[in-house]
């Protein structure tokens, strides 16, 4: 854990910056270096001083703003410039919406050699408070006391927080009371971090603890619960160790989608969308480009617990979905039967990377997919897609592994890029979502 410091001789340069890259960082250039200024924006003038080096770039802290860019504003939250859990709050949000829209259709083209037919509107909503699934770092160094909340930027330091403007406020706004109340264990250093979990009712926190803690401990800790109307889970393992200390009935975590009908229940250690405003303007543009119709067979790949699935099976249709996670495809049946769609589904737990799509998908006439993979993308799966599937949706969480597999089917299966266009799940952060419409 060291801390990057100025490279000794280097005088602080002014430089242009041009652009920012993939992280939010800006990008300009030192004597035809290419330097990374992190809260650096395009268009300005800046004071820096280089920190780190490479034969290929340099990284360096911003010490001045000489001429400002019109899009800068003054971020709401204190830490911004310092915390890593936010790298734009300095840039204006349509702005944002603007760089993530480009980094979108320049990777499409750089990496993928596709360009959409259509570009869709961006999709966004609140950017503070929105932040519903999160994890936590503690750290309890030697001369500041108990830390509890995101890393430093480009740093293994955990930055010194007094709340969060984007995480839910039934979190966010009790930073420093997470901090004191850590620091009152018995042993505040085996609590490595805290799992933030929040459904529409209900805010948990799960304590990771690398040691027992002592009945005062768990009393502290559940009295804090009901203090502050959250609940306690405890993890000592993994996740079959989870328990909730504050309620002996817990109430269960859930989320609602009242334009299908839905309610989704889940556990708090399992993938959720982090952006509850977000996730069902997504569903209904993913409906809308897939265009579920009754009795017609769809596969939804890597489900979860229903997120996609329940809305298209409401909309009549037939729908398989697979999930890698044996936990999640339990959850996404029992979500299923709950709101009255067991007839309408089937849930398998298969590893896709292993087993083929076809073995897969065999028994079911299915013509149109829906896909949303982990950042790593889907090339493997999608070498296993036939001539049967006509349509594919796909939601994406990192663009670069979008635009390889756009690549392969558009120039080795022979689909049409029909539409694409970004998600802004994560306001303030560089991190661009985004959804994609693929046809024959």
């Amino acid at each position: 854990m060291t801390r990057s410091k100025p490279i000794r001789g280097l005088a602080p340069c002014t430089l242009n910056i041009a652009s920012l890259d993939g992280d939010g960082v800006g990008v300009g250039r030192i004597d035809g270096k290419v330097t990374f200024v992190a809260g650096a924006l395009p268009g300005e003038r800046v004071t820096a001083q280089v920190y780190e080096g490479t034969a290929r770039y340099d990284r360096a802290r911003l010490l001045e703003v000489q001429h400002a860019s019109a899009q800068r504003v003054t971020p709401r939250c204190p830490h911004a410039g310092v915390c890593g859990g936010c790298s734009l709050q300095h840039l204006e949000a349509s702005a944002q919406l603007a760089v993530k829209q480009r980094h979108l259709e320049e990777q499409l083209w750089q990496i993928g050699k596709v360009r959409p037919e259509r570009i869709l509107p961006p999709i966004a909503g609140p950017s503070y408070g929105y932040r519903r699934k999160a994890r936590l770092s503690v750290r309890v160094p030697a001369t500041r006391g108990v830390l509890v909340g995101f890393r430093e930027h480009h740093s293994s330091y955990v930055a010194e927080m007094e709340s969060c403007a984007v995480l839910d406020p039934r979190v966010g706004e009790h930073i420093l009371d997470l901090r004191a109340l850590i620091a009152r264990l018995h042993n505040p250093r085996c609590i490595p971090q805290i799992e933030v979990a929040c459904s529409d009712d209900v805010a948990a926190l799960v304590i990771r603890h690398l040691e027992a803690l002592t009945p005062a401990d768990e009393e502290l800790l559940a009295l804090f619960g009901r203090t502050h109307g959250l609940q306690i889970w405890l993890q000592s393992a993994g996740p079959d160790s989870l328990r909730c200390i504050s309620e002996s009935d817990p109430a269960p975590l859930h989320y609602e989608l009242p334009e299908y009908g839905l309610r989704l229940a889940f556990t708090p250690l399992v993938f959720t969308q982090v952006n509850a405003s977000i996730n069902p303007v997504l569903i209904r543009r993913a409906i809308a480009l897939l265009d579920p119709q009754p009795g017609e067979h769809i596969a939804d790949l890597f489900c979860g617990l229903g997120n996609f699935t329940l809305p298209i099976a409401r909309a009549g249709a037939k729908v398989l979905g697979i999930e890698g996670e044996r936990r999640l495809t339990a959850l996404a049946s029992a979500n299923a039967t709950a709101n009255g769609l067991a007839a309408h589904t089937e849930f398998r737990c298969a590893d896709l990377t292993q087993e083929s799509l076809d073995e897969v998908l065999a028994g079911h006439p299915v013509r149109k997919l829906l896909i949303d993979p982990p950042r790593s993308g889907a090339l493997e799966i999608l070498k296993g897609i036939g001539p049967n599937i006509q349509r594919l949706v796909y939601v994406s969480c990192n663009p670069d592994t979008l635009a390889r597999d756009a690549n392969f089917l558009v120039q080795q299966l022979g689909f049409r890029l029909r539409s694409a266009g970004i998600v802004n799940m994560f306001p303030h952060t560089a991190h661009v979502e985004s959804v994609a419409l693929f046809e024959r």
